[in-house]
């Protein structure tokens, strides 16, 4: 976390009895500012998730006062928070295996599903993906943004865009620049920024898009410490810079011990990496535990691969050594 949020979050605590507006409105001005974007192209949420969630329901309502069916695509295996949002409102999942050896995202089908339907398309896509840390070509989707039809709407989940240095990835917000209603982006403070407990998310749209999404946002999502951190934090472009150099050393040393000893991985584009193991995963996680170390959970259909969070280099350097420790134990 960045000092100068610490800080933000301590001069806040005199203001805990009172409503959060003011830095809420605030929040609002400085991330529109660091886009150079208006107030009115940007609607803030209790994580990225709740921004998530509220496109969701209102591609649900568009579809029920248009009287159309709705169907949410996505890639598998990716974050699955956009299918949890769609289940209980009677959205059909459908879900398109990404490729086998290369776990990138297959648009050919998923363009198929979309335009034979007849109904409304959502699309969500995190770019880069989780869990495979993966970039998507944007070359690719922005034709397909451009070219879809009014019956096919994208959520591109960027909550991993600020550890991309790939030329490959480019975001999607000049999409919204260019005045495309199709789509909305949503961003978070909880990754480069560190401030996942506080849980501030922010989603990119027009005007028109967002108006109709905030009707689905919770009144007062933010807390006015969450806030003032995150305007702190937007603001302190030297912890942004450090975040990323810290991830990417932290990279290095993994990809480095990974590749010393065969383990196939996949090149990350985020702050973790999706990498093989050998057996099942629940052994993995067991005794990884007993060293102190927590392994998440599995993310079907990509079984046998295991995504690694990135921590500080010391961290990492302690991960690594225990997986030497593994090997001369026949572990992985």
């Amino acid at each position: 976390m960045s000092p100068k949020a610490k800080q933000a979050i301590i001069d806040a605590l005199p203001n805990a009895f009172r409503y959060p507006d003011s830095a809420r409105n605030t929040l609002l001005s400085e991330t529109a500012k660091a886009f150079n974007l208006s107030d009115k192209h940007i609607t803030l949420g209790n994580g990225s998730s709740e921004t998530i969630k509220a496109a969701v329901q209102f591609i649900a309502n568009k579809g029920q006062k248009e009287q159309k069916k709705v169907q949410l695509i996505v890639p598998d295996p990716t974050f699955d928070y956009a299918e949890y949002c769609a289940k209980p409102l009677g959205i059909d999942i459908i879900k398109v295996p990404v490729d086998d050896k290369t776990l990138a995202f297959n648009f050919p089908l998923m363009q198929e599903k979309a335009h034979s339907f007849n109904g409304i398309s959502l699309i969500y896509l995190c770019n880069p993906n989780n869990p495979t840390a993966t970039v998507t070509s944007t070359t690719i989707l922005n034709q397909w943004i451009k070219s879809a039809n009014e019956n096919i709407f994208f959520i591109i989940d960027e909550a991993y865009a600020e550890f991309a240095s790939s030329p490959e990835f480019v975001s999607a917000i000049p999409l919204v620049y260019a005045g495309y209603n199709n789509l909305i982006i949503t961003r978070t403070f909880s990754k480069i920024y560190a401030l996942a407990g506080f849980r501030i998310g922010y989603g990119i749209a027009t005007p028109e898009i967002i108006e109709q999404v905030n009707d689905f946002v919770t009144v007062d999502n933010i807390n006015i410490a969450g806030a003032t951190a995150a305007i702190a934090s937007i603001n302190d472009k030297n912890y942004a810079e450090y975040s990323r150099k810290s991830i990417a050393t932290s990279r290095k040393i993994v990809e480095t011990a990974l590749a010393d000893l065969n383990i196939e991985y996949l090149p990350s584009h985020a702050n973790f990496i999706f990498h093989k193991i050998k057996g099942d995963l629940k052994t993995y996680q067991n005794r990884m535990k007993e060293m102190h170390i927590m392994v998440g959970r599995e993310f079907p259909p990509a079984y046998g691969w295991n995504r690694l969070t990135l921590g500080t280099p010391e961290e990492m350097q302690y991960f690594v050594t225990v997986l030497y420790a593994f090997r001369e134990k026949g572990w992985i």
